[in-house]
């Protein structure tokens, strides 16, 4: 009996130190982690089971949250191509295609771009109307722009002819359709088309079709047309420097609402010469229903980050209990030694770490391989009519990506400290005769 307890006391000297605790856990986790044993059995299915629980979870949430952004992400931008980020109209013609005009005159449009926070301002000017052929007719609101128009996002859905270059001061009478119209009224490129508004007396325009968009967004393109700021304002009968508004991009999005505030401060309320009141709104504030939907995806995100957690951390759970009472001897033998219970306990934390580094590297593999993939071949489509979109979108974000990583691993292990106080009940004397 003295020799065993001057052996455990000479042995004692290592664990005193914390350094050569961790080293020594860490060298011992390795050592489980590895070994190829083959009595080992029943910890086998249980380490593999934890694995593909961490890779799968890891990959669900890599693919939700990609997708999640990449879809808000389209949606959004879809919205603001058609109406820009901040509106600026008559307060009388809220929500109305059928609008009552305001001045924006040059002085304004300098005034307005002047701002930092504004990338571009351009004019608009709206009236509603219907479109008829010879088989068919459709509704449609016609929305005239200037020459200042960015064009950029009917370019980037343009499926055939071309952007022309858009006039305040005479009409060419070109417009840009979109598909969903165009295959409604069997309509191509260079087709002659009459618009026709209902006012006190009915006037008719002979359009011809210049170009033809697709961007997916079913509300939008049932319903806008393109033409010049001339032709629109002429229909409505305006004076020089009336139209329906202007348009404003910003150049930081995530300062939206601070802007728009700013812009309402100097603008809201104000009157044109022509009695006309200005009124400051931002897309998010013209279109409530959508971000509003947009916003609760957000929280569907949620409910799968925590549920891929919670699954992720119980198979890692049920792995490590297995682990350890398959080591048990183990535990009674580094006790004995003079190994306390904490020190014991790191090296079931460190060799679950690796377990989980592993399952999460075939996570991060599964997740990122998906996106890839989607992105570039567009394996999973939508039906646009619903989603606004024809194929699942996916945006990647490398430094959300390491933080879903981060809080994974994080979690995980926070998981596993209450179970590994099982080590704590295990007895020397009765642990070494386990087996």
């Amino acid at each position: 009996m003295s020799s065993i307890h001057s052996h455990s006391q000479s042995n004692s000297v290592p664990f005193s130190k914390e350094k050569g605790k961790v080293r020594l856990s860490y060298f011992l986790a390795r050592r489980i982690y590895r070994d190829t044993d083959g009595g080992k059995q029943v910890s086998r299915p249980a380490v593999l089971i934890a694995m593909i629980g961490i890779a799968i979870g890891l990959a669900v949430m890599i693919i939700a949250v990609s997708v999640v952004i990449g879809f808000k992400s389209e949606v959004r931008n879809k919205v603001i191509g058609f109406g820009s980020h901040i509106q600026i109209s008559n307060f009388d013609a809220v929500g109305s295609y059928e609008t009552h005009p305001v001045v924006v005159d040059d002085s304004m449009m300098i005034a307005l771009s002047a701002r930092p926070e504004v990338k571009h301002v351009q004019r608009y000017s709206t009236k509603p109307g219907m479109i008829k052929t010879d088989d068919a007719f459709q509704g449609m609101v016609l929305k005239g722009v200037g020459p200042e128009f960015d064009p950029a996002f009917f370019r980037d859905h343009l499926v055939e002819g071309e952007i022309p270059v858009f006039s305040d001061t005479a009409s060419t009478n070109q417009v840009v359709i979109s598909k969903a119209i165009a295959d409604r009224l069997k309509l191509k490129l260079g087709d002659k088309i009459y618009a026709y508004f209902i006012q006190k007396d009915v006037r008719a325009r002979r359009l011809t079709v210049k170009g033809i968009y697709q961007t997916n967004f079913s509300e939008y393109d049932n319903l806008f047309l393109l033409t010049d700021l001339y032709l629109v304002n002429r229909l409505n009968n305006w004076a020089p420097g009336q139209v329906s508004g202007a348009e404003l991009q910003v150049r930081d999005y995530d300062k939206l609402e601070d802007i728009t505030y700013g812009i309402a401060v100097d603008t809201d309320n104000k009157q044109d010469v022509y009695g006309g009141t200005y009124y400051v709104q931002s897309i998010e504030q013209m279109n409530p229903q959508i971000f509003a939907w947009l916003d609760l995806l957000d929280l569907n995100v949620w409910v799968i980050l925590i549920l891929m957690i919670g699954v992720a951390g119980f198979t890692m759970i049920s792995g490590l209990l297995i682990i350890i009472l398959e080591r048990t001897q183990m535990i009674g033998i580094l006790k004995a030694l003079g190994a306390n219970d904490f020190t014991i306990r790191k090296v079931f934390l460190w060799f679950s770490v690796f377990l989980i580094g592993k399952g999460m590297l075939w996570g991060n593999a599964i997740g990122i391989t998906f996106c890839v993939l989607q992105s570039q071949l567009g394996l999973f489509k939508l039906d646009p009519e619903t989603y606004y979109v024809s194929m699942v979108p996916v945006s990647m974000n490398i430094w959300l990506f390491l933080l879903i990583n981060a809080g994974t691993l994080l979690a995980s292990v926070l998981m596993l400290v209450g179970p590994s106080y099982l080590i704590t009940k295990i007895n020397p004397a009765s642990s070494m005769r386990y087996e």
